[in-house]
């Protein structure tokens, strides 16, 4: 494979996995055995969840911390375990896990705790219902759209490749494992040593023009003030570009979604049609209107507006939660990193121009908050799911496995729920919030002036520019803006010194190398998110 974007085909694969037996029904979530342990999972992951992102403000990666669990119990001699080795109950386990614990930490406790920080204490229970009706349609329409030109399942989708390779690994052995336990420790070590590995392995396996552009957005972001003397988020830079490069993203799903190419197999490359990628996103807006608009009738907030600036707050809140996700998804596949926090501050900015009160505020990045994480970690584990039921070369089996995980995400959905709802008042009279609460509470209170809107439309134009430039392959503009809304430019170091790796093997070995990268890329982001995990752990 040449260095350029040739759709990221898993057919790179070291050998392309074969599951060595499809029955003619995909194992159920609802077996007994398997929603025992799935519903113990989730426990642990919602737990694990709502901990770290209290206490140190991430949620890690618990899907390959659960192949993991899952892999190692199946190895135990008791018939209630022996079940596990099938590859697809392990799927189903890393898809709870992972569910429970960036579905209750990200969307549901961090619009919570907006709300507590306010000290609009009785809003609290209705925003944690509308952060989770919110979270339900987020993953509905990913399960919808997953497999589409848009989002195909021949995308990045750096988690899922990594907690495929893993239970492939524990699966089959031999070469692959190797390679993949390489990784591993190259991905723990750098970890170690505060190498962010996962941009690393990433690197090796994503579109290079894309990565590029997320590696210089991190470097810009990290030594702006140094070089030039310019905070560029003062000047809301970061903000500008990412508004200017999604709505030309947004113009771009647009015109897949209605446009009809005379003599394209486009279609043919998916399960799923253009067709329903627009009638699966229509729907959920529609959905996302309906909960905007309870919200605002189950908070009161519609008493003290006008009819014409409450059909503007549920039409634009309805808006942001939709584009939010959409965008979130676009920087997952590509990068493994999705700016949910970042889209969320800039509708929020967006929406203190508009005029929107305080509490009417709250509701609006609350309820954008909880769309994006579930869209973004639920395609990681259908892309896993389909890598481990034979990367598609199996319809009927390969829908069967999606509805099965549906079913399991909404299930962890279920479960932090739950958990939150007896645990939230003891942790927020703690002071145990989220730190991102903490900035978005402040940029509340701050409020912003008609300044602000030259900045974020000076800065739109070169991030429309570059997003046009590059195309929807490439997400070159979503990417950039991605970079620039992060500060970690140790991140932006790793991402170009992997690039520059991969170029200068590609060149000496040829494209033969690219498959061997890309296994051992996955073994690097699962090596670092294992390290990730347990360190953060320990600091608790």
């Amino acid at each position: 494979m040449s260095l350029k974007n040739k759709k990221e085909r898993n057919e790179e694969l070291l050998e392309a996995y074969e599951p060595s037996e499809i029955p003619k029904k995909h194992p159920s979530l609802f077996e007994f055995k398997t929603l025992i342990l799935g519903v113990v999972l989730a426990f642990l992951g919602a737990i694990v969840g709502l901990e770290l992102i209290t206490q140190i403000g991430i949620t890690p990666n618990t899907s390959i911390i659960a192949a993991i669990i899952t892999i190692a119990i199946s190895r135990i001699p008791i018939s209630f375990f022996l079940k596990f080795k099938n590859l697809s109950r392990q799927n189903l386990m890393q898809t709870i896990i992972s569910g429970a614990t960036f579905g209750g930490a990200n969307a549901i406790l961090v619009p919570m705790g907006i709300f507590w920080l306010m000290g609009e204490y009785e809003l609290v229970p209705v925003m944690m219902i509308g952060a989770f009706i919110g979270l339900i349609i987020d993953a509905t329409i990913i399960y919808k759209v997953f497999d589409t030109e848009v989002y195909p399942a021949t995308g990045i989708w750096p988690a899922g490749i990594a907690a495929a390779e893993c239970i492939i690994a524990g699966d089959t052995g031999g070469k692959r494992a190797k390679i993949l336990g390489l990784g591993g420790l190259l991905g723990a070590g750098g970890r170690l040593l505060g190498i962010p590995m996962e941009i690393f392995g990433v690197c090796w396996i994503g579109n290079i023009w894309a990565l590029i552009m997320l590696g210089f957005g991190l470097l810009t972001r990290g030594y702006a003030q140094d070089l030039v003397n310019i905070d560029i988020n003062s000047i809301y830079l970061p903000h500008g570009v990412m508004i200017g490069a999604g709505c030309v993203a947004l113009i771009q799903i647009t015109h897949t979604i209605i446009s009809k190419r005379k003599g394209s197999n486009a279609s043919m490359l998916h399960t799923k049609t253009r067709k329903d990628l627009g009638k699966s996103v229509g729907i959920g807006y529609l959905a996302f209107i309906g909960t905007a608009a309870l919200l605002a009738l189950a908070s009161g907030i519609y008493t003290e507006m006008s009819l014409p600036m409450l059909i503007a707050f549920v039409v634009f809140a309805a808006i942001a939660a939709l584009i939010s996700e959409l965008i979130v998804g676009i920087s997952a596949m590509h990068a493994g990193w999705f700016p949910s926090f970042a889209t969320s501050l800039i509708f929020l900015i967006i929406g203190m121009l508009i005029g929107f009160d305080k509490t009417a505020l709250a509701i609006l990045v609350g309820f954008t908050a909880s769309t994006g994480p579930a869209f973004a970690d639920m395609a990681y584990d259908l892309k896993a799911g389909w890598i481990l039921r034979g990367s598609g070369k199996y319809p009927a089996y390969e829908k069967q496995g999606r509805k099965q995980q549906y079913f399991a995400e909404l299930l962890g959905f279920a479960i932090a729920f739950l958990l939150i709802i007896f645990l939230y008042e003891s942790y927020f009279s703690a002071g145990n919030l989220p730190p991102v609460d903490y900035v978005l509470v402040s940029t509340i209170e701050a409020g912003t002036s008609p300044e602000v809107i030259m900045h974020l439309l000076t800065w739109a134009i070169p991030g429309a520019i570059l997003q046009w430039i590059g195309g929807k392959s490439r997400q070159i503009g979503i990417l950039f803006a991605t970079g620039l809304l992060i500060f970690n430019p140790a991140a932006g170091w790793a991402a170009l010194a992997a690039i520059t790796i991969r170029i200068i093997l590609v060149r000496i070995y040829g494209d033969k190398i690219n498959s061997t990268l890309y296994v051992c890329a996955g073994g690097i982001i699962a090596g670092s998110a294992i390290t990730s995990f347990g360190s953060a752990t320990v600091k608790l």
